[in-house]
This record gives structure tokens, sequence and C-alpha cells, in this order.
């Protein structure tokens, strides 16, 4: 069965698209890495898509095991990393993480969750599978991304062969919406269409340093990584687990 969310043709889409965010946050990732990919240590991405921050490491030279919950996405990030990382199919916060020097996400995968109990265990598994004195780093949907985009409305954006209409809509404080219809041009010049529901789901990331804490990682939360200002509402939590 296809991944609920991110079906091959948005899987496309995205890749061909919005690569901005990875490109834009991997030097703050790689550097806070670094040390990391200094004792040959083990990086472990979750929801690494089309594996766009995943080449960036991969060609800084860190070891990767990255996964995510989209069959498509994957195909995609074996395509464009090949070797130089290895990929799986996992969906937090059910299926288990190896045990990691770091672990990082950017994209915000964790808000995809079905609700905040998941978001919860999903972040309890990942402070878990990180070594004693493992880095975390990933961004997560503040209450205030759905608050700074009530009166969004509807965008589009077009490639060279295909197209993206979004509807955004915030039915609750702690809901944010995105109804997209997909055109994609076929091989013989006609269009195809596709439309994906994804719901995200917006938490108080005060309470995550507290979270973290209680199992032995020392987070903060900021509204950049490195050098990048991260969109409103979006937070970075960032941290070392002791021992």
């Amino acid at each position: 069965m296809d991944a609920p969310y991110y079906r091959p043709d948005l899987a496309r889409v995205h890749h061909e698209g919005f690569a901005f965010h990875a490109d834009d946050a991997a030097a703050g990732v790689i550097a806070f890495l670094a040390p990391v990919r200094d004792r040959g240590g083990l990086v472990v991405e979750f929801g690494c898509g089309s594996g766009l921050l995943t080449k960036h490491l991969a060609d800084a030279g860190f070891r990767v095991a990255a996964s995510d919950a989209s069959p498509a996405m994957l195909d995609l990030a074996r395509e464009d990393v090949g070797d130089a990382a290895s990929f799986s199919l996992v969906t937090l916060p059910d299926d288990p993480l190896p045990t990691a020097d770091a672990i990082v996400g950017v994209g915000h995968a964790l808000s995809y969750l079905p609700d905040e109990t998941a978001i919860d265990r999903a972040m309890d598994a990942v402070a878990d599978a990180l070594a004693p004195g493992g880095l975390v780093l990933f961004d997560i949907c503040d209450l205030a991304w759905g608050a700074a985009r009530r009166e969004q409305g509807s965008v589009g954006w077009t490639g060279e062969d295909w197209a993206l209409v979004t509807a955004f809509s915030t039915p609750s404080p702690d809901r944010y919406v995105r109804e997209m219809t997909i055109f994609t041009r076929n091989d013989d010049g006609s269009w195809r269409r596709d439309e994906e529901r994804h719901d995200n789901v917006l938490v108080d990331t005060s309470a995550i340093p507290a979270r973290f804490a209680a199992r032995g990682v020392d987070v903060v939360l900021d509204a950049s990584i490195g050098g990048y200002d991260l969109p409103t509402g979006l937070v970075a939590v960032r941290g070392t687990k002791r021992g």
C-alpha cells in the first residue's frame, strides 16, 4: 500500500521544487554534527524524504543511515544519493531506530504524526536511541506555525512538467492542513492528476526540553539552524545526551 503522504507524483514535485529547506539547513546541521563525523560515528536521519539533506551529509563525509515513511520518497533518495548512505522504511513512533551517535531530521517530519501522543512517543524513541554523548537536531511545528498562517489561502507552483496547487487551512489551533492537487505531464504529453491531504499536528514546543531531560537528553529550542533562520513557527530542537 502506498504511504498516505508523498505518493510518487508529489514526492517528485517535492524533490524538484522544494529542496531549499534542506539546502539552507545543511551547513548548520553539518557544523553541529562535525564531532560525530570526526570520530566516525553513525548519524541516523529520520524523515529523510528524497535524500536532500542526506546527500549533503554524505558529501561531507558522514556515515548516514536514513529512513522515511514514504516508499516513493525512498526510491528517489536511493536514486539520488546511491550507496553513499543506507536507506530504510521507518514509520515513527512504532518502528525502532538503531542506536546512534547523532539523530537528525529536517522538514518537520514529526509534525506529520497523527496526534500529540504519537509525537511524544517518537521523541522518546529518539532520546532512547541516542548513545551517551550523542547529538540530536530536528525541527518541529509549534502552535505559532498555524497562528501565523490563518489567512494563507491558496498558493500554486509550477515546474517544467508539473504543477502544484495547495489550499491551506487551520481548522483548530493545533492543526494545519494542506490540500494539494498535483498535475504531472505523462510521456505522451497528456497530464495526470493526483490529490493529497496533509494534516500536521502543532505542539507547544516549550514542553519539549523537559520531556527530553527526563530521558537524559539536554536540549534547547532555537529559531534557526546555524545561520539559517527558520520560517515563523518552525522550531529547531538541538541537544546532547548526558553520559
